[in-house]
C-alpha cells in the first residue's frame, strides 16, 4: 500500500476539485466530478445508491483519480487504484464533512428523500504528482 506524501495529504484536505474515471460495461471510461477526501493512505469519495459510478466500481474496481487545486492547474495529484470499501456506514457524517469543506455549511444541503449516501475508498496503486513538494 501507498502512503500518501504530505503535499498529496494537504491537497486533500482542501477544497480541490477531484475527478474519478470508472469503467462502463462495454470498457468505456466514464468520467465524475466528486468531493475528495484522504487520510495517509486512501483516498475517499462519497456518492449516492445507484449512481453510475457506484454500478461501474460494483462490478470493476479499478479506477483513475484526478485531484487539481483550483488556484494552480499545476499543483495535481494523478492515481490509478482500486476500490477496498464501498459502506453505508459514516457516508452520511463523511457527506456532512464534505459539505463543510467545500460549502462552508454543516449539513449537506442536496440530500434527496430516501437517497442512501455510500463512501468509496480508494487505495492508490500509482501516484504521479506535480507541485505537491
Amino acid at each position: 500500500m501507498k502512503r500518501l506524501s504530505p503535499g498529496f495529504q494537504k491537497l486533500l484536505a482542501e477544497p480541490a476539485f477531484c475527478q474519478v474515471a470508472t469503467l462502463m460495461s462495454d470498457g468505456s471510461p466514464h468520467l465524475t466530478q466528486v468531493w475528495v477526501s484522504g487520510d495517509d493512505e486512501h483516498i475517499l469519495v462519497n456518492t449516492y445508491e445507484g449512481a453510475q459510478k457506484l454500478r461501474n466500481i460494483r462490478r470493476d474496481p479499478r479506477v483513475a483519480v484526478n485531484v487539481v487545486d483550483p488556484a494552480n492547474a499545476w499543483r495535481l495529484a494523478n492515481v490509478r487504484g482500486r476500490v477496498v470499501d464501498i459502506t453505508t456506514d459514516g457516508a452520511d457524517a463523511h457527506i456532512d464533512e464534505l459539505a463543510r469543506k467545500y460549502l462552508g455549511v454543516e449539513s449537506y444541503p442536496f440530500r434527496q428523500p430516501g437517497q442512501v449516501r455510500v463512501k468509496v475508498t480508494i487505495v492508490p496503486e500509482h501516484i504521479s504528482e506535480i507541485g505537491l513538494d
